[in-house]
């Protein structure tokens, strides 16, 4: 019926069958929580520069730290946040590097503007809204709800060292001194 499918019946997904790739093991550990043997928990590291596939959304829900870098390669990078009810990002300015947020969980505000105290783009922002911040533009992203906010981050070009993984806040300040 599908003769160029792995597969001939497409509502049937053998994982356990060698002939077709359905899951790489290499990033999926079993979720021993879920009665769901399909749905899996994702190891949170840094698998750049390889090629990589990844369910975005479960990735960032299921990061816990301030800050994890899931990518990096020569041109770009992919992040995840997790930012306490209450708290953000932290006023900043990426001089050379343009910023892509998408958030994934939650509800928070936007700020941007070309001086840091000049903020006039104010925005509030939920689950699936993304923001495009410019090269040179200051911003803050602040946790407006009652969960914390989950969003990813790509930045091009990378900002972070290959593999950055800071569990809070305070650590990653801690580490832009």
């Amino acid at each position: 019926m599908y003769r160029n499918s792995c597969n001939h019946y497409q509502w049937r997904n053998y994982i356990n069958d060698n002939s077709c790739i359905h899951w790489n093991n290499q990033y999926y550990n079993y979720n021993q929580n879920n009665t769901n043997p399909y749905i899996r928990n994702i190891m949170l590291t840094d698998y750049g520069p390889r090629p990589f596939v990844v369910n975005i959304d479960q990735a960032t829900k299921q990061n816990n730290n301030y800050r994890t870098v899931l990518w990096t390669g020569e041109h770009f990078q992919l992040t995840l946040m997790s930012i306490d009810v209450g708290d953000d990002i932290g006023l900043e300015v990426h001089p050379t590097t343009d910023q892509f947020i998408r958030i994934e969980q939650g509800h928070g505000l936007v700020q941007m503007g070309d001086r840091k105290d000049n903020l006039y783009f104010h925005e509030m922002v939920s689950d699936d809204d993304v923001m495009m911040i410019p090269a040179g533009m200051w911003h803050n992203v602040t946790n407006m709800g009652n969960s914390p906010l989950k969003i990813n981050v790509i930045y091009a070009p990378p900002e972070h060292p290959y593999g950055t993984i800071q569990e809070t806040k305070a650590i990653a300040q801690l580490s832009n001194e």
